[in-house]
């Protein structure tokens, strides 16, 4: 190779920078094309994660000197998942669709009568409650159509969240591959520090599907039980919707509570009080006490900390930014304790 000038070296230099540059460009133009196939992919990926100790915990079994492979111990997950899903349809299933088909019966003729207790609220004139009613009513008489309407999108999430699926199975069948070429990119003198930091951060990512289930349970269980002792019609469907929804962070709790007010103010204000002071008191308890404890005792992350990140994983992405929220934290927490924090 002939020697280079220190002109002809920092010309090559600028060149260099700016195919650089152009690079990223186009690298982030891409991304901003294929945003939702990458949002699908991180999620499937992050799921991955959260969900292969469990599959490494199966696999650790010792079935009459027998132990599981991978694939193995993840047709044992996913048979359990299924089955746990089949006992649910068979079991808690027949009472919820009992309670949303007499929701959907007694839901119309008690409109009237909520409209005139509501009339006979103090200036009730002034908040237009006829007009409402016919709203209403005109909203009843076209949510057959609406909901037609919505199939195609639906249909599309549905297609996403089995995508999804199959994504973070073959992430657990051959997520070691992918991870050793993705280290592999990395140079050598700084690939063991990396390394181990991920594994922490995957420690503490796979923490936080205990602890979603710990909410989730407990106010799916709570709800059912208050529900139930307030005399709300179709507790137990508004229970288990309850639990469910608690997985999106505070928009599936809103959600379901304004259901259950709906439900409740249809029988009597009381209840209604009922429901709402329920809520107003679990929230409390659960951002003061089982938010932080919870995910303090298995993602080691603080309470604003969590707070924060949900913010800005529901303003980033909406429902799936806030479902993927505290693992994503958790996975920051680490990188920025391992190569940012100075520590003493």
């Amino acid at each position: 190779m002939p020697h280079q000038t220190p002109q002809q070296q920092a010309n090559h230099a600028i060149r260099g920078h700016i195919l650089f540059t152009i690079g990223v460009l186009l690298l982030l133009a891409l991304a901003w094309f294929l945003l939702p196939e990458l949002e699908i992919l991180y999620v499937s990926a992050l799921f991955a994660v959260v969900l292969t100790p469990l599959v490494e915990g199966i696999r650790g079994w010792n079935l009459w000197g027998y132990r599981p492979s991978r694939p193995i111990a993840l047709l044992i997950l996913l048979g359990g998942t299924l089955l746990a899903l089949v006992v649910f349809l068979v079991v808690g299933l027949p009472p919820v669709v009992r309670d949303l088909h007499q929701f959907s019966i007694d839901l119309p003729p008690r409109i009237p009568a909520t409209v005139e207790r509501l009339k006979n609220l103090p200036m009730a004139d002034h908040f237009g409650i006829d007009a409402l009613a016919e709203r209403i009513e005109g909203g009843l008489a076209s949510t057959a159509s609406y909901i037609v309407g919505l199939l195609p999108l639906w249909l599309g999430h549905v297609f996403d969240i089995v995508t999804a699926i199959f994504l973070c199975v073959y992430f657990m069948l051959e997520g070691d591959a992918a991870y050793r070429f993705f280290l592999n990119l990395v140079a050598p003198r700084y690939r063991s520090r990396l390394d181990e930091t991920l594994k922490r951060a995957e420690l503490r990512m796979s923490k936080w599907l205990v602890g979603q289930g710990i909410l989730m349970l407990t106010l799916g269980v709570t709800s059912t039980l208050v529900f139930g002792l307030l005399h709300v019609r179709y507790f137990f469907l508004l229970g288990v919707l309850m639990g469910l929804f608690n997985i999106i962070p505070i928009a599936g709790g809103i959600f379901t509570t304004a259901l259950a007010a709906t439900i409740a103010a249809l029988d009597s204000w009381p209840k209604l009080l009922g429901v709402i002071a329920f809520y107003i008191v679990y929230v409390n308890i659960e951002n003061a006490i089982l938010i932080p404890r919870t995910m303090r005792s298995s993602v080691d992350l603080m309470g604003l900390t969590v707070l924060i990140s949900l913010m800005i994983g529901t303003a980033l992405a909406g429902i799936t930014g806030a479902l993927v929220a505290v693992p994503t934290a958790a996975l920051i927490a680490v990188l920025l304790d391992e190569y940012a924090v100075h520590k003493p």
